[in-house]
């Protein structure tokens, strides 16, 4: 399966998938409309143990020690007569502490209820604040809920979402490090507590990287005073404020990508935000044009292919969202990122995603300039054509001999490269592929059999970038993407997704 997740390192939503990670903030914006119920407590009870005095017991000694003076015995009158008032005194006093007792008893749940409500009606009140981008607005709110229920990781996680993108509108930088430090601790947190959402790994990912506001969004001094007061009206919820000051920096500096995808973003929100059908149609509509003009500044970024994919399949335009979202891939593969919104495409749609396996069953190993090939005896005189994984390793130990000296000149040091990669396998599918085709085999095993269709589709190559790249392959992409990107789609469109 693709592991992946959304953000939208913009503005900080969660949930549906936008920028709610990056879309959602570039920030990976998430816009969390997803309700989560308050589980309430039971209520308390209160348990009080009454000790009372024996009162007839007391009486009864007093009264012997009477009886023993007869000097004293006219007083029997004088002291039952005291006791008689005592009793009525002490059986008022009962009476108004049993009472007292109850009302504490049965008013305790009420308080409780009380509290709880106030309680509910807050974590709303925060959360709706947040989903609106009114984050200022929501940290106090959020603080204060935390404090009192500590274990709510919804809770955490958008404290430390609304945090971050609120330290990026702090100019003193000690400051905008105190508040990016208490960013890091909510999420932190919130981790802790089973939280593993993009929007979190999002956040975390941008807490590990440099301070953005540390660097500049153009080279060009007024358009990134534009961007930076975009961000501030963003952070307040401002999203025409923030939505103008963007395109006025796409106007100062036309090749500036984060102005256009920003555009898209505030677009987006407003959309997503609304209950009213025709403006959520449009404002859609409208992100779409802004992240087509990001796209056009740089076609080798994901985000705005994501952000685009996340706005059409609101809109319920499934199969145009899925290829936004394989463009994302195709973009840039080796981040985890790009594959946040195909993943959760496949997630809502109820499709499969993957790769075909492909698995060679042997191995080798060098050691001080020695090439030792260990061979699987089960490809041994096999009947489903496993013995022609030998040619697999032959191919790649004659590639670290000397045909990677030939196939790039240009470099002086080894590395296992895309070319040999796919020439060792491609040795493998086509001795396959003839056992097979002359009767030599019936059947090739689940391995081959996968081989030799990416072999004969023409998709050997992005199969292997896609599903078994490694540090040395991954430097040919760029080259191969710039000559076969149709390919690449195509790979994810006919093989990766709904395979069986």
């Amino acid at each position: 399966m693709i592991a992946g997740a959304i953000t939208n390192e913009h503005a900080g939503v969660a949930s549906v998938n936008y920028g709610a990670e990056e879309h959602q903030a570039d920030t990976d914006y998430q816009v969390c409309l997803i309700n989560h119920s308050h589980e309430v407590p039971p209520t308390p009870f209160i348990v009080f143990k009454i000790r009372s005095v024996d009162t007839f017991l007391k009486l009864d000694l007093d009264l012997h020690c009477l009886l023993i003076k007869p000097d004293q015995q006219h007083k029997i009158s004088e002291v039952l007569a005291m006791h008689s008032q005592s009793l009525t005194a002490k059986r008022i006093f009962l009476n108004v502490c049993l009472l007292t007792i109850a009302a504490v008893i049965f008013s305790a749940p009420a308080r409780v209820v009380a509290q709880q409500a106030d309680y509910a009606a807050e974590r709303q009140r925060a959360l709706q604040l947040y989903d609106e981008n009114k984050f200022a607005d929501a940290i106090p709110i959020l603080e204060k809920l935390v404090k009192i229920k500590s274990d709510d990781p919804d809770l955490w996680e958008r404290l430390g979402w609304a945090t971050l993108v609120v330290a990026g509108t702090i100019k003193d930088s000690t400051e905008r490090k105190q508040a990016r430090d208490r960013a890091r601790a909510a999420l932190l947190r919130a981790k802790a507590l089973g939280d593993d959402s993009n929007l979190l790994r999002g956040g975390l990912e941008s807490l590990a990287g440099p301070d953005p506001a540390d660097l500049s969004f153009s080279r060009k001094k007024e358009a990134d005073d534009a961007m930076r007061e975009g961000e501030e009206a963003h952070a307040r919820g401002d999203l025409d404020k923030a939505l103008s000051r963007y395109k006025r920096a796409l106007e100062l500096d036309p090749q500036l990508y984060e102005a256009a995808l920003y555009a898209g973003d505030m677009e987006f929100k407003k959309a997503y935000t609304s209950t009213d059908a025709q403006y959520r149609n449009d404002h859609f509509d409208a992100s779409g044009v802004w992240f087509a003009k990001a796209i056009a500044i740089d076609a080798n970024r994901e985000t705005a292919y994501r952000y685009w994919g996340d706005a059409l399949d609101a809109q319920g335009k499934t199969d145009l969202a899925r290829d936004r979202f394989v463009d994302a891939i195709v973009a840039e593969p080796y981040g985890r990122r790009a594959y946040v919104g195909l993943t959760q495409w496949g997630q809502r749609h109820q499709v499969t995603l993957g790769h075909p396996r492909i698995d060679p069953p042997n191995s080798t190993s060098t050691r001080d300039g020695k090439t030792t090939l260990s061979i699987d005896p089960k490809t041994l005189n096999s009947t489903d054509g496993s013995n022609e994984w030998l040619m697999y390793d032959l191919t790649r130990m004659a590639w670290s001999k000397g045909e990677f000296s030939k196939n790039y000149p240009d470099e002086k040091v080894y590395r296992h490269s895309l070319k040999e990669e796919a020439a060792a396998l491609r040795m493998v599918a086509e001795a396959a592929a003839k056992d097979l085709k002359s009767g030599k085999v019936k059947t090739l095993e689940l391995s081959l059999d996968n081989l030799v269709r990416m072999n004969d589709t023409g998709l050997l190559e992005p199969y292997i970038l896609f599903a078994h790249p490694d540090q040395g392959i991954a430097l040919d992409y760029a080259a191969y993407r710039k000559a076969n990107r149709e390919k690449l789609r195509r790979y994810w469109l006919e093989v990766a997704i709904g395979i069986k």
